[in-house]
């Protein structure tokens, strides 16, 4: 990303967050978190690509610290990599969400979530107060 791009974007994010609660979800909000929707998703199947091809030709190793490092990094990037993967269908879900004009409304109040909210986290389904619920509910459940 060139560093116009990249100022392009803060100039349209900082102009969204200015808008009216009005115009909430509008088409030009929409049409902005499709496009970094689809960034992201592009970005983020490219890094699984990348682990993937890393992981799959290991260096030769004679050390042993050399090799513990490797074995460390390499499990590190396998929960990346499952963190990433994970993170694709919600991108797909969200796309599904803005082609249906119903995304960034929470899912369970029907409540906006909020620009802020997904600028942060834009695969967000729940407004915060719901997702801090369904948090504390997942707490209790495991303290048990």
């Amino acid at each position: 990303m060139t560093a116009e791009y990249l100022s392009q974007r803060a100039e349209q994010h900082a102009r969204l967050l200015a808008s009216p609660d009005e115009d909430y979800m509008n088409e030009e909000q929409l049409e902005f978190f499709k496009g970094y929707l689809l960034d992201l998703k592009q970005r983020t199947m490219l890094h699984v690509d990348e682990l993937k091809q890393q992981l799959s030709s290991p260096p030769e190793l004679s050390d042993e610290v050399d090799r513990a490092q490797y074995e460390e990094e390499s499990r590190l990037s396998l929960r990346i990599m499952d963190r990433e993967r994970k993170l694709l269908p919600k991108i797909d879900q969200a796309l599904t969400r803005i082609a249906r004009k119903e995304f960034g409304y929470c899912l369970e109040t029907g409540e906006p979530i909020g620009l802020a909210r997904l600028f942060i986290r834009p695969v967000s389904e729940y407004c915060a107060d719901v997702k801090l619920l369904h948090e504390g509910a997942e707490k209790h459940f495991y303290d048990e």
